[in-house]
This record gives C-alpha cells, structure tokens and sequence, in this order.
C-alpha cells in the first residue's frame, strides 16, 4: 500500500468527492445545463456603462445627456462634403445641397443635434481651399448603450448613400463608423471561445496522444458555463460591465484547461510509479491539486484587487472575474477526480500501451526539458543575464505607455469612413474634426466662452448654432473644433488648454464634455489607483506564496518576475502599435499613438494571474523534489523536467486561443490579442525556461529560508 502525499485536507476532500461521485457528476451536469441557458442571454444581462463618478468631463456629460438627449458621451457623426473639381463648398448651390442633405439626416435621426457650415468665418467647417466642409451630427443616446449609437448611424448612412453634394456622394465619418468599417467586434466571443477550444484540443491531442485530451477540455466547457450561471446570477442582483463575459471566456479556458493539466499529468505519474484506480487519483490530488488550489486564490487575487480602483465598472470587473478561478478550480477538485475515476484509465489505454512496463525510463519526464533544465544549471549566470535583460529591456520601453484612445487613423484600415478622413487631412481640416469639444454653459455666457475658445492655440474654430436644439433652459451648448486628433500630444494640449479656460476665466461658466474629456478622466481615474492595486495584489500574493512554498525568497522572486514579465508584454504592446512597429503588417493601420484605455489593465488582470499559474506549478514542484533529495540543483532539473511540458503545452494552448483572437478587425481586440500572446510566449520562454530555473539555482540554499516562528506555524502540508 502506497502512502499518499499531500495534506489531511486534500485527503478527506478526494474522499468525499470519490464518495459521493453520481451526486458531484448530477450536481455538475446540473450546472452546465443551467450555464447553456445562462450564457444564450448574458449580453443583455450586463451593463455597457463606463462611468467615473465625480469626474469633470462626466458631470458634464450627464448634464448634457439629460438636457439635450444627445451628443455627450456618443461621438460625433461627421459629412464629408467633397465637390467634384471645379466646384467648391462655397458656392452658393453646393451649399445649398449640403444643408438639404443635413435636413434630411436630422429627420431620419430624430432628438439629434446637428449643424451645417453657414459660410460664417470662424466656424471652421470648410476648408481653405474649397475642397470639403463637414457638418456634425450629435446623435440620441442609446438605450442599449451609453457611448454608441448604431442605428443612427446606419440611419445618417442610408440617407448619404443616396445623397450627393457638389456632385460627389457625401461620405459618412466619425470614431464610431470607423471602427464600424473595421469590423465592430469581430465574430463574437461564442465564436472566439470556441476556435480556441478547437486549438486547446489539438493541442491537448499532441500532448496526451490518446481521448484523454478530451477531459481537460469538458471541465473547461462545465467551468466556463457555470460561471455564466454565476454571473447571470451576480448581474441580477448589481451591475456587472460587458467586460467580464470576455473574461470568463477566454481566462476560463485557460485556467480550467490549465489545472485539468497539472492534475492528469500528476495522476498519469502517479499510475506510472504502481498507483491505479482511486489510488492514483488521491495521490495526484494530495500534491497537484493543492497546487491548483493556491494558484487558483492566486489568480483570483489579481482580479479582486480591481476593487481598489474607483470606477465602478473596474470594481465589477474584479467581482465578476472572481469567479473564472474560483469556479475553475472546484471543478477541477471535484469533477476531474471523477472523470478520472470513472472514465480516465480507459480513455488513456492508447498512452499506457504505448507506456507498458518495461519500457525504459519514466514516461512522465520529458527528456528534452530535463536536457534543457541541466543545461541552464550549469550556465546558470548566462541563463539569468539574459533573460533578465530581454524582459528588462521590454519593461523600460513599457514606460512610455499611454493609456487613452488610439489615434483615429489606427481604427480602421479602409472603408468610405477612412476615405472622408484622408479628405479632411489632405484638406487641412484634419483628424481633429473627428473629435469635437462639448461645452455646456449659460445661455448668457455662450459669447463669451465661445469668444475665450477661439483665442486658443490648437482650436481651429468654435461652433454657436442658434438653433433651438443648441439651447436649452438657461443652458446653451458650445463645440471647439481642435487642429488635432484628441489621441494626438497637439489635441491633449489643445484639450488641457480648453479646460483650463473653462474652470479659470471667469466669462466661460460651463463644462466640458464629450468623448474625448470622458476618456481622460476615465483614464486618470483607471491608473491614479494602478500602484495601489499592484501593490495589494503583491502583498496578499506574497502571504499565500510564502505559506505555500514555505519560503521568503522564492514568493519575492515570483511576483517581482510576474510583474517584470506583464511589463514586457507592455512593452512589446507599445512597440507593435503606440509606435507602431508591426501595427501596418498586423492591422493594416498607423501607429495607434495610445493603448485604449481598458487594454493595458485587463492584460494585467490576466497575464498576472495565468503567469503565476506557472509560477505556482514550477515552484511547488521543485519545492517537493527538493524535500526529497535534498538538492537545489537536482531539484530544478527534475522539477522542470517533470512540469516543462505542461507549462509549454497550457502556455501554447492559450497564445492560439489569443492569436484567434487577434484575428478579429476591430484595432482594441488586436492589440489586447497581442499584448496577451507576447506575455503568454514570454513568460514560457524568457521566464519559466530561462530566469526562474537560472535564479533558483544560484540562490540556492537561500531559496527554503522560512523564520522559524513562520516554520513551526506553516511546516504541516
């Protein structure tokens, strides 16, 4: 009889579950038909709000919301007037054309806010040359979402494909149609789900060479379903961001897929030493499964620490991502073992067929990783220097990070909407058109606001319509027309300059609004509270790591290499697309000049967590195999000859699941897709292969120094 190993507790929850096994099966089965039905509604379930509350620019965006019923956080809609050559947009007959057209817009989008050039100077809607005007549209808010509205735009584009201005089609424009033309959102998250699961499973196929593959995969499925359930259930109750459903579908099919792995590979190990049936599968629960429950904590850990930003759709973002790990590994504590169980040994016959005994050597050690681990232990330095200075290199260049919303000419590679932007460059009205300024201030004060505006460096003109819409109450609205594109250094400044005019000259008595004011605020509001998050999600780490390894050194280690390896994956982000050095190969666009402003939080909430995984499963590993030589060196080998082909399999199963992704249009979705693959290639490579065995090696003694008060506290398993 084999003693088995692990502690009391994983021990009587194996029972248990092996126990009760038709109940658990029932009580999953259950669940996943629950999670169908959960997961068919879930985008109307959440919330599409964004909010920063308390912020200036959503103040002010609100109040125009409320007063006018549009434009505020909805971006414009811009007509591109472009006469054919010897006409121009002052003739009186073109404008003509061009006002009848922006008639018949307003009554297609009813409640919108719109306005035409009248010829009067400093309105800055025609260019210098003749060669284009536009006009705005400031469509209603939408019921479904905050900060868009498809129908009319669809609208204003039904009645320009018809429509014709100086004897050329009058062309529709704005940051929302151009990211239309790219594509929205690409072919959904069922679709990206399930080209990842197709990738997870030939990849599993490879790794296990028998049906086996199939089990990790199910308890991905079951996890991913039941989180849905969960959080349909959550969304019911409080407002939850679309965010989390992306979320549960991608971060679930890694970390399910990920501790399903770590288990089977312990369990198929452990059939190999002589264990079989129950036996085998307390034995592989005993370690792996401990390992999956710390790393699981882990990786919640990530996401709850949102909850210190304060933004509301950030904090539902950490509740509802809680339960991706939370969910993942009870599925894997309690369905797996009875997959296993029940189905596990003749699903895998292929494998032990092929793994008699007999055979030479142990099949569960991969030669090529023991061969790699002896190598890098004896180049130990070497190993480190260099890993250390490709991921430093990465993290400086992560510095000159960006958050806010890419340049207008990164959202879209084509498309009639890049067509009228490349007019209104050429023309000299530039990108900025594209980002209007909204000022809300009293009727009595309009002359004066719109006079300060005009005397601004980087303001091309100012619009004051007379229109009724343009008025209401004792309020009335007044838009800046900036040279630059809001992502631009000239249209940040242009905006700092317009706001600073607003809140110190005492003739301007209003607010500014709009998309471009909202994104920085939201912005500032995000990462004021970044370093705090971080530093929470280290402390708490470092708790739960140091009691699981038993060890100060090695938790030090791993969440200062986790966080150096996000940054690297920053940095490969603001090389590819801020600077755009492969952003024309990848996404036939320019350099994007910022990261959009959710993009660099949601890698980190992900990338911290799935790379601590690794960390997680490496370590607890060398730390077994080191108890039972009693040698740092021989423990590094073993251990990562025994997890290397588990890391690089989950690593690879995730940078296909990401790639899919990156496959979808939309510019936002390309660069959060690469910002995900280069981490997760990163971190398999740079790190798990080359740093953390290098540093444990040549720390080594040093690497299980536990003081002895936490020694006597923590030395049960």
């Amino acid at each position: 009889m084999h003693a088995h190993p692990g502690g009391p507790r994983m021990r009587r929850l194996s029972d248990l579950v092996l126990a009760r096994r038709r109940v658990v099966a029932a009580v999953w089965v259950v669940l996943t038909l629950a999670g169908v039905w959960a997961a068919s509604g879930i985008g109307d379930a959440l919330s599409q709000k964004s909010d920063a509350p308390g912020k200036p620019s959503f103040q002010a965006n609100r109040q125009i919301v409320q007063e006018y019923g549009n434009g505020g956080t909805v971006p414009a809609i811009v007509l591109v007037a472009r006469p054919e050559q010897g006409r121009a947009v002052t003739d009186p007959d073109v404008r003509d054309e061009l006002r009848e057209a922006v008639d018949r817009v307003k009554r297609a989008v009813p409640r919108a806010r719109v306005v035409a050039s009248s010829g009067a100077t400093g309105e800055g809607l025609d260019a210098a040359d003749g060669r284009a005007s536009v006009a705005y549209v400031f469509p209603p808010v939408s019921r479904q979402k905050p900060d868009e509205n498809p129908q009319a735009l669809a609208a204003v584009r039904r009645v320009a494909a018809k429509t014709e201005v100086g004897g050329r089609p009058l062309l529709v424009t704005g940051t929302e149609a151009l990211s239309d033309d790219s594509g929205g959102g690409g072919a959904g998250l069922l679709v990206e789900t399930l080209v990842g699961g197709l990738g997870a499973l030939l990849v599993l196929a490879w790794v296990f060479g028998s049906a086996l593959a199939f089990v990790p995969l199910l308890v991905a499925a079951v996890s991913i379903l039941t989180t849905f359930l969960l959080l349909r259930i959550l969304a019911a109750l409080t407002e939850v961001s679309f965010v989390v459903q992306f979320l549960v579908g991608l971060i679930g099919l890694g970390v399910a897929i990920d501790y399903s792995l770590l288990v089977v590979f312990r369990w198929r190990e452990e059939r190999a030493a002589g264990r079989d049936g129950e036996d085998a599968v307390r034995a592989a629960m005993g370690t792996a499964g401990r390992a999956v429950a710390v790393s699981g904590i882990t990786v919640a850990i990530g996401l709850l620490a949102l909850v210190v930003v304060p933004v509301p759709f950030i904090r539902s973002i950490g509740f509802g991502g809680l339960l991706i790990p939370i969910v993942s590994v009870v599925a894997a504590l309690t369905l797996l073992p009875v997959l296993l169980t029940g189905v596990g040994e003749r699903l895998d016959r292929r494998w032990a067929g092929r793994h008699a005994a007999g055979d030479a050597g142990d099949p569960t050690v991969s030669p090529g990783w023991t061969r790699w681990a002896t190598f890098v232990v004896r180049r130990r330095w070497p190993a480190a220097l260099a890993g250390l200075l490709v991921l430093g290199i990465l993290a400086g260049v992560a510095t000159t990070l960006r958050p806010g919303q890419p340049s207008v000419d990164a959202l879209s590679a084509g498309g009639d909407a890049r067509t009228a932007l490349r007019q209104l460059e050429r023309s000299g009205l530039g990108s900025g058109a594209l980002t209007p300024i909204e000022v809300v201030s009293s009727a009595e004060a309009q002359s004066g606001v719109a006079q300060e505006l005009r005397g601004i460096d980087g303001i091309r003109g100012v619009l004051t319509p007379v229109d009724p819409s343009w008025q209401k109450g004792d309020t009335a609205m007044t838009v800046a027309l900036p040279k630059g594109d809001s992502a631009s250094d000239e249209g940040r400044a242009t905006l700092d300059r317009v706001r600073d005019a607003a809140k110190d000259s005492g003739a301007i008595d209003g607010r500014v609004g709009g998309p471009a004011a909202q994104d920085r605020d939201l912005t500032e509001a995000i990462y004021s509270s970044f370093p705090l998050m971080v530093l929470l999600i280290a402390v708490i780490t470092f708790v739960l790591l140091a009691r699981a390894l038993r060890s100060v050194l090695l938790p030090l280690k791993a969440i200062l290499l986790n966080v150096l390896s996000v940054g690297s994956s920053f940095g490969i982000v603001v090389l590819v697309w801020q600077h755009g050095w492969g952003s024309e190969l990848i996404g036939s666009v320019p350099a994007t000049g910022s990261i959009t402003t959710w993009v660099p939080l949601a890698i980190f909430a992900f990338l911290y967590g799935l790379s601590m995984d690794y960390e997680v499963f490496i370590l607890s590993r060398i730390r077994e195999e080191c108890d039972r030589t009693g040698s740092t060196d021989e423990a590094v080998v073993a251990g990562l000859g025994r997890t290397g082909r588990l890391v690089t399999s989950a690593a690879l199963i995730l940078f296909l699941a990401f790639v899919a992704l990156g496959a979808a249009p939309n510019t936002e979705i390309r660069i959060l897709a690469t910002g995900l693959a280069a981490g997760i290639l990163l971190d398999a490579t740079v790190v798990r292969a080359f740093v953390v065995p290098a540093l444990v090696t040549l720390f080594g003694r040093a690497n299980w120094w536990l003081p002895d008060a936490l020694a006597r506290r923590w030395g049960g398993r």
